[in-house]
């Protein structure tokens, strides 16, 4: 390569750069203004997500903090994390509109539902949590509770909201992560790294990885276990399915246009 060569490499390299940084400022501000809004409205959306505890502890349902700024701090990571998931729209455009001019026709056209199908999975993942793994997990742990009587010491759940948010922000984050299994799977079985004969194959490999991120992912009890590995079994096997309709459609298109077709 002569130097005229790597002058000319230069120019589209810094193209590049700069687009790059421009991507990055615009996905930065979503998140900063969409941090500053959900930073107004912390303890609002805080109340939002203590509706589990409130509907299983009931109308005396209490929780504390410990230090004078422990509510003040957990207002602030309520705020990031209300943050992060309403600028996902504003930051996959952004990652679509730099990778897509890199792309060709038909590879934008099959990347682009799995940026929009990301956040909505994540979102079924955060629902699923919120209506049916907390109030059963918050109703085990009440349980567990002891009533104060004659020579025994009561024992009552006085949850810290630090505490709190740290659990349902753990099982949002990992059953959102956990349903971004089909969207991976079809895409790479999209651009043909896998096929559902291989998913099928690796399902018994599949269920011990399962159930080993399970046990990461989720507080130390049985049941938040099996309520992310159930569904996420479930979700592999759809993903088998999803996989074999993308093998059967290029399977028709390749037919349809083959010579004397």
């Amino acid at each position: 390569m002569t130097d005229a060569d790597i002058e000319a490499s230069k120019a589209p390299l810094m193209e590049h750069l700069i687009e790059l940084r421009s991507r990055l400022i615009k996905a930065v501000a979503a998140f900063l203004v969409m941090f500053l809004i959900s930073f107004f409205f912390a303890k609002d959306i805080y109340n939002v997500l203590l509706v589990p505890f409130e509907h299983v502890a009931g109308p005396d349902a209490t929780l504390i903090y410990t230090a004078p700024q422990e509510y003040f701090f957990t207002q602030i990571r309520v705020a990031i994390f209300a943050a992060a998931f309403l600028s996902c729209p504003v930051i996959f455009a952004q990652i679509y509109a730099f990778v897509a001019p890199g792309l060709y026709k038909h590879e934008r056209k099959a990347f682009a539902p799995y940026l929009m199908a990301t956040p909505i999975f994540f979102a079924l993942g955060a629902l699923l949590v919120y209506f049916v793994v907390m109030p059963n997990l918050l109703h085990f742990f009440i349980g567990m509770q002891q009533a104060k009587e004659p020579g025994r010491a009561q024992i009552e759940l006085l949850p810290r909201v630090s505490e709190y948010l740290s659990l349902i922000m753990t099982l949002i984050f990992a059953f959102g992560v956990t349903f971004q299994l089909p969207v991976v799977l079809t895409l790479l079985g999209q651009v043909g790294i896998i096929d559902s004969a291989f998913l099928r194959d690796k399902r018994r490999y599949a269920v011990v990885l399962v159930f080993i991120i399970s046990a990461v992912l989720t507080p130390p009890d049985i049941f938040s276990m099996l309520a992310l590995a159930a569904p996420a079994l479930l979700l592999y096997e759809l993903s088998i399915v999803a996989v074999g309709m993308i093998e059967k459609k290029r399977m028709t298109q390749s037919a349809g246009q083959a010579p004397g077709a």
